[in-house]
Formats: structure tokens, C-alpha cells, sequence
């Protein structure tokens, strides 16, 4: 293989890693096969055409039969020819998609950027041509040299672009960066092959035609033709995409291979520190981001929050062997001029490409440190989803209690969601099966009538209000850039669901604690805080107030306010003084 330095060596490695390239480009050939024949297969009515003029000049074919032959042909051949021409013109102008990233340029990383173009050198690869960041637990090479991809393109031929998970950078140090990223580089050396290129081009091409009719701005003339121009390139797509998928598995056997004989030992703990990381970031975005993006703030340093994240979990599950010492080596951010930014700006495209929103900071999208999030995040929140609650209570019309004082109270709460009484015993004696004389397991179930239909009024205004905030950020986005700003191939990116759609119970139990932590900070020395784990906690005496949560389930599910009654007695709150809302 020509400049990819690939083959050298006798050693099991060396073999395995032959085998890889010898497998990537046997298929990327089958790819390119596919191409030919689709190619053959458009020049071929105008073959058949050229024969039979040939064989009129020469006497061969004459006749009014061979002149109608030579005519429908001949148009055949025409047709063909455009079509061709057309789903060319359209693969080769569809702008194949480019994950947003956060570019760092060799001023703002220079130290990144020498430890990358070190480890290119010791696997004998060419270098990546850039690096960027994406807010996420991956790493990839990503080609960009595309000419429809304008000004953001890498020029042909230069390499592609390392993508780097913002979080490794924080969490993991030096050594395990460089042992995590060495797979990942020694595959610019497939890349540089030029039938492995020329098959990944044609790919990628193809697969932004398929897309291409979804676009805004098309009439319905050229919707109709990129229709079709998107039917013949879904059909080679079909046609190639097993042998790219192949030549991808081969590629990256390859780049693994050859990682094999740089920081092995390192590898090891560098991909355990991989899944910690995972796990961190995925309860760092579903638990402490997103509350503070719904509010329209996101917190400025998520990926300074994964170290915090981490070590909590690390403390608390002790999945790190060997924590502590690995606070003594050198993080990787510190490759970076200025980390600080470099986070904001990788927690903002975070934020847009998460939950959607405005590329810039705004007075109703404002980034947040971490510092100040227990107060204009996690008290916000609870007074906002109180204030919901009593809202929805006015208007389904349930008053206060006798007694209580005017104006939003635990107390109504808790008269509302307490059920009465269960019936005596003779009468659920009562209800049996009639063919069987069993007793009906449903009429058992505890339930609080109460509870479902503020929880079903609780859902509908919840939906209400989302709908809306969506269509406000629909407006504000830019014209067929979806809400988070970004389009690829097939549309706008979608924002992606970082948690399971709540049950009305599970709303309300959440609008109930936020009123109880509302009443807590408002009538005690509690106040709102942050676990890194868990998101907004409540702090009673300096300790998180982690037995709350099951007794909000006894009244919402139950009826039954007996434990949140005692849990707010000991620790002094009173139900019935008004809250202050947001």
C-alpha cells in the first residue's frame, strides 16, 4: 500500500494488521465495482446507438426497420445519458453530513496538536489534518474534504479531521489520551489509500443524494427530479452498503493492529476509564444539564462538571481502582491554551445539540457556572414547577382547606392528594369473581382518584407549555436549520431524547417535592444544592435530604400523608405558611 507505511513487520501484529488493509481494500474494490457497473449500465443505450450508426455507414443494418431501431435507441440513450448526468451532478454536489464540532486550531492547542502528530509519527501514519471536539464519549477520524462542504472543507487529499470527546480531555490524563486516541489515528493511514478513498467519497455521496429531496427551498419541479435522483442512489446504496460496511470493519482492524505496539499496558486502563467517563456524562447531562437547559440557562463548564461527576461516583461506588494516584498525573485539558473556553464553548454545542436552542447567549438562554447553579437553577426550578402545581389546582377549581391560610400552601397539597378512607371489609369481601369466587386482584389496588386526575391536568399544561417553547425556538432558529441550528444530509439534526417520557405520577411526585423543598428553604435553614450525581438536592443541616422521595410516593401513590407529615414535622417545615413562588 502506497504511503501508508502499512505491511512492515513479520510479527502477529504486523500480519493482522495486513490482513485489515488486504480486507478494506478488497471491499472499497467492490464498492468502486458497484460504481462501474452502474456507470456501464448508463453508457450502455449509447454503445448499442454508436453500433448501429456503425452499421449503417458500413451497409450492415439498412432498412426502415434498422432506422426505427437505430431512432428509438438513439432517445433511449439520450434519456439515459441525462439521467446519469444528473444523479452525478446531484452526488457530487450534496453536501454529505459534518458533526458540529468545536474546532481547535494549533494556536489554541498546541500541545494536543504536537502529542497527535508524535503519535502519527511513532505508528507511521500520516497525521490527522485537524482536530476539533465534540461533546460527547466518542473519538473518530472524520473526512471533510467534500467540495460542497465549502469553506469548513479540509483540502482533498490533506487528511481527515480527529474527532475528540470533550469529556476524555477532562477526566482522563495525558497518557490514557494518547493509549485511547492511538487506534483512532492509525486509521488516517487507510484513509491515505486511494481506493479506500475514492470508495468512501462515493458513499458518502450517495448517501446525501438520498437526502437531497428533504431539503428546504426545492420547487416542486426539482423535488421531483431529486426524488428521483434519490431512488436510483438508495438502490446503489443498496447495492454497496455491505461492501462499505466490510471495508470499514477492515479499516478499523487495521488501525487496531497497528495501536497494539503503542502504550498497551496504558490501553487497558485507558478504556476502563472510557466506560467510567460514559456513565458520568450520561447522568451529568440527564440529571444536572438538562433541568438547567429547560429553564433556558446551561451550565458553562459540563466538562469540568464530568471531573466532579466522576470522582463522586468514584467516592461513592469506588469504580476507579487506583483514584487517587491518578490525580497526581496531568490531566489532558492542560494540553489546552485556555480550558475555560474551550469548555464553554464545548458545552454550549452540548446544550444546542441536546436540547436545541440559539447558537449564542441571549437574556432567555444565559450560561450558568456551577457555583451559582442551587440558585438560579435548582431554587428556580422548584418555585417554577410550584407555581405550575397551584396553578393547575386553581384551575380544576380546588379551593383551600378549612382553616388554612390564603395563597399557595403545602397544605392544600396534601388535603387534595389525601384519600379517604378504604371501604370496611365486608364490602371488599364482596368483590369476587363470579365463575371463579376469587377476589378480583384490581378492585384490591390501592388507588387515589385525586391524584390521577391533578397528575392527567399536571401532563396536559406540561405538554402545553413545551409545545410552545418549542415553536418559539422553531422561529428563532435559522431557515431550514432545524431547532438546534444544524442540518446534515438527511435534514435538520435531530435532538436527541436523553430521557424516557414521564408518566403523570412521576411528574407529579416531582411537582409535590418541588413544593415541599419550596416550604422547606422558605420556613428552615434548609436550602437548594447540586449532587453532581443526582442533580438538585435539598440540604437540611448541610446534608442532602435523600428520604424524601419515598414519602412524596406514599402520598401521590397511596393517598397516604402520614411519612411526609412526620418527615415535615421533624424537620420543622410548616405546611401551612404560603411559599414563595417563582
Amino acid at each position: 500500500m502506497s504511503g501508508s507505511g502499512f505491511g512492515n513487520g513479520g510479527s502477529d501484529s504486523g500480519l493482522g494488521e495486513e490482513w485489515g488493509v488486504r480486507a478494506a481494500r478488497s471491499r472499497a474494490l467492490a464498492v468502486l465495482r458497484v460504481r462501474g457497473r452502474a456507470l456501464g449500465a448508463a453508457i450502455l443505450p449509447a454503445a448499442v446507438a454508436v453500433v448501429l450508426y456503425a452499421g449503417e455507414v458500413t451497409g450492415h443494418f439498412t432498412g426502415s426497420g434498422w432506422a426505427t431501431a437505430r431512432w428509438i435507441v438513439t432517445v433511449l440513450a439520450v434519456l439515459v445519458l441525462l439521467a446519469a448526468a444528473a444523479v452525478a451532478l446531484v452526488v457530487a454536489r450534496a453536501r454529505p453530513a459534518v458533526t458540529p464540532t468545536v474546532e481547535l486550531t494549533e494556536t489554541a492547542a498546541p500541545d494536543l496538536h504536537r502529542l497527535v502528530r508524535d503519535l502519527a509519527d511513532r505508528l507511521d501514519v500520516p497525521a490527522p489534518s485537524a482536530i476539533a471536539l465534540t461533546p460527547d464519549c466518542d473519538s473518530w477520524l472524520e473526512d471533510r474534504s467534500h467540495p460542497a462542504h465549502g469553506r469548513a472543507a479540509v483540502p482533498a487529499g490533506s487528511g481527515p479531521v480527529l474527532v475528540i470527546g470533550s469529556p476524555f480531555l477532562w477526566w482522563m490524563r495525558v497518557g490514557e489520551l494518547r493509549a485511547v486516541l492511538a487506534p483512532v489515528v492509525a486509521g488516517t493511514g487507510p484513509a491515505a489509500d486511494p481506493d479506500i478513498a475514492a470508495a468512501r467519497r462515493f458513499v458518502r455521496g450517495l448517501d446525501a443524494a438520498v437526502a437531497v429531496p428533504g431539503e428546504p427551498g426545492l420547487g416542486a419541479l426539482r423535488r421531483l427530479g431529486a426524488r428521483g435522483v434519490g431512488r436510483v442512489a438508495r438502490l446503489l446504496l443498496r447495492a454497496c452498503g455491505t461492501h462499505a460496511a466490510e471495508m470499514e470493519r477492515g479499516v478499523a482492524a487495521a488501525g487496531s493492529e497497528r495501536a497494539q505496539a503503542v502504550d498497551h499496558g496504558a490501553r487497558i486502563v485507558a478504556q476502563e476509564q472510557v466506560g467510567l467517563a460514559y456513565a458520568g456524562w450520561d447522568r451529568l447531562l440527564t440529571r444536572v444539564a438538562l433541568p438547567a437547559w429547560r429553564m433556558g440557562r446551561w451550565p458553562s463548564g459540563l466538562d469540568a462538571g464530568v471531573v466532579s461527576a466522576l470522582t463522586e461516583l468514584s467516592n461513592r461506588d469506588r469504580l476507579a481502582e487506583g483514584f487517587s494516584s491518578r490525580l497526581g498525573e496531568r490531566p489532558a485539558c492542560d494540553l489546552l491554551e485556555e480550558p475555560g473556553a474551550v469548555d464553554e464553548a464545548a458545552s454550549l454545542l452540548a446544550a444546542r445539540l441536546f436540547h436545541g436552542g440559539p447558537a449564542e447567549p441571549g437574556p432567555d438562554w444565559a450560561p450558568v457556572e456551577w457555583s451559582r447553579y442551587p440558585e438560579e437553577v435548582v431554587d428556580r426550578k422548584w418555585r417554577a414547577e410550584a407555581a405550575r402545581l397551584h396553578d393547575v389546582l386553581d384551575r380544576m377549581g380546588t379551593g383551600t382547606a378549612p382553616g388554612a391560610a390564603e395563597g399557595p400552601t403545602l397544605t392544600r397539597v396534601l388535603t387534595h392528594l389525601t384519600a379517604p378512607p378504604p371501604a370496611a371489609a365486608p364490602e371488599k369481601a364482596a368483590a369476587v369473581t363470579p365463575h371463579t369466587g376469587e377476589a378480583d386482584e384490581d378492585d384490591d389496588e390501592v388507588g387515589n382518584p385525586a391524584a390521577d386526575a391533578l397528575a392527567a391536568a399536571l401532563s396536559a399544561q406540561v405538554a402545553r407549555e413545551e409545545a410552545q417553547r418549542e415553536a418559539r425556538a422553531a422561529a428563532a432558529a435559522p431557515a431550514g436549520g432545524g431547532i438546534a441550528g444544524f442540518s446534515g444530509p438527511d435534514g435538520p439534526w435531530p435532538l436527541c431524547p436523553l430521557l424516557p417520557p414521564r408518566t403523570g405520577r412521576d411528574l407529579l411526585a416531582d411537582h409535590v417535592t418541588a413544593l415541599v423543598c419550596c416550604a422547606a428553604v422558605d420556613s428552615t435553614g434548609a436550602a437548594p444544592g447540586l449532587d453532581w450525581l443526582d442533580g438538585p438536592a435539598l440540604l437540611v443541616g448541610g446534608e442532602r435530604a435523600a428520604d424524601l422521595g419515598p414519602r412524596v410516593l406514599a402520598l401521590v401513590e397511596e393517598g397516604d400523608p402520614a411519612p411526609l407529615r412526620a418527615w415535615l414535622s421533624t424537620t420543622g417545615v410548616r405546611p401551612e405558611k404560603p411559599v414563595r413562588l417563582l
